[in-house]
């Protein structure tokens, strides 16, 4: 708010702008802004019309219908505001300046349309460094413009102005009133306007975050059932796997010996029935686990054990496959995790050398522990050139072998055979 120094009754105010980045304004707050110029342009419309029927304010006798003219130019700009903070300010602050030097200026909206202009470029403003820069020249300009003033009433007194001299007349005291309302005016709008600018950033922060967390929320829910369809593939697969293909391999010897020898055929299809009972456990016990995860480690635990490897070993034999299972080094704890994962290794690698190795075959079976690892062993004698292009037995052990922290490794043996070894630092394991 600046003060033209001719009348102590003639209150003239002066612009500002400020500066401030941030999202380009939407559809409704348009709208808002070209209600308000509007409504602003007819308050401007009405103040002219009662300040020349009041003669409370004055305009020049040859002003003619500049008055309205300087009304529109500093309210209807406002319609642009957030679009063009730093434009609109200076046209704002300029047509003020102007109307005001030539006593042609409405003199109490405009000082309302000043103020929301400075603060818009402070709010509003895109370009922070321009921003400061039309803030600073226009608060500049101000200055000037209310030195200027100050001087002229200082050599020309108004007919209205008290003529007493002295160190702190009448005149000194009402323009010091008059330049620190102008500092507590356009202060007060760069500071709201630098508020504003900040407080939209931070909400567009908060909002950015929180649309990250969402979508890392989604990705990990997406994450997480894709891991569960992984398991519980892999689940099936080692079940289904190991226990069909071992009824299949006993069905057809019950079939090549039921004529010739019905009690062999009678124990080979007893062996299937087994099977068949195994298979359903481990998908019931499957099953209840999907149902109930929080029971899955202790389920799971009570029934797959590095202590089984020799009982599978037999399995294996029994279908078979010659088998023979060893342990070397002396039996260290391991997590329950760890004797799942290496029994179905050794169960999926048996379960690849029955279906792939060929006749005549034989396998073993090595468990081997050190001071610093568990490691599993899997070689048999099948034929060679053995395909190594991992299927979903070979991708399942990987995964396993990843899972208990350990490295997994295979491929057919320079001397005949195929290999596959897995390695569990027991540091790891524990």
């Amino acid at each position: 708010m600046a003060l033209l120094a001719r009348d102590p009754r003639t209150l003239v105010t002066s612009p500002a702008a400020d500066p401030a980045p941030r999202a380009r304004p939407n559809a409704r707050e348009r709208r808002t802004d070209l209600v308000l110029a509007v409504a602003l342009f007819a308050a401007a419309v009405l103040s002219v019309a009662l300040s020349t029927v009041s003669q409370l304010f004055t305009f020049r006798d040859d002003s003619g219908a500049w008055p309205l003219v300087f009304a529109g130019l500093t309210t209807l700009p406002l319609a642009l505001r957030r679009r063009f903070p730093i434009a609109v300010a200076v046209v704002v602050a300029g047509s003020y300046f102007v109307g005001a030097t030539l006593e042609s200026a409405e003199l109490y909206v405009s000082q309302v349309t000043m103020f929301v202009a400075f603060y818009t470029v402070g709010a509003w403003s895109e370009d922070r460094r321009r921003a400061a820069w039309g803030r600073a020249l226009i608060i500049l300009g101000m200055f000037v413009w209310m030195l200027i003033s100050t001087y002229l009433g200082a050599v020309d007194p108004s007919e209205h102005m008290p003529d007493t001299a002295g160190a702190f007349s009448p005149y000194v005291a009402y323009m010091l009133i008059i330049w620190l309302i102008n500092v507590a005016y356009f202060g007060g709008a760069y500071y709201l306007g630098e508020r504003a600018y900040a407080a939209a950033r931070d909400r567009e922060t908060l909002r950015r975050r929180t649309h990250e967390l969402v979508e890392e929320r989604e990705t990990s829910s997406a994450q997480a059932v894709m891991l569960d369809r992984v398991r519980i593939a892999r689940e099936l697969h080692d079940v289904v796997a190991h226990h069909v293909s071992a009824m299949g391999v006993q069905a057809g010897a019950a079939r090549t010996v039921l004529d010739r020898d019905p009690e062999a055929a009678r124990g080979i299809l007893q062996a299937v029935e087994g099977s068949a009972r195994s298979a359903l456990d481990e998908l019931h016990l499957l099953l209840d686990t999907l149902r109930s995860p929080e029971h899955a480690a202790d389920e799971v635990a009570s029934t797959l054990r590095l202590e089984g490897l020799a009982a599978l070993a037999q399995e294996a034999s029994a279908t078979g496959t010659p088998t023979r299972f060893t342990v070397v080094g002396e039996p260290a704890d391991v997590p329950e995790t760890v004797h799942v994962n290496l029994y179905r290794i050794a169960q999926e690698a048996l379960t690849n050398t029955r279906r792939h190795a060929g006749p005549d075959v034989t396998a073993e079976l090595r468990l081997r522990y050190t001071a610093d690892a568990v490691e599993l062993e899997v070689t048999d004698t099948g034929r060679p050139g053995r395909s190594t292009r991992p299927g979903l037995g070979l991708l399942g052990m990987r995964e396993r072998a990843i899972a208990s922290g350990g490295s997994l490794e295979y491929g057919p043996r320079d001397r005949g055979g195929f290999l596959v070894r897995v390695r569990v630092p027991i540091r790891v394991a524990g």
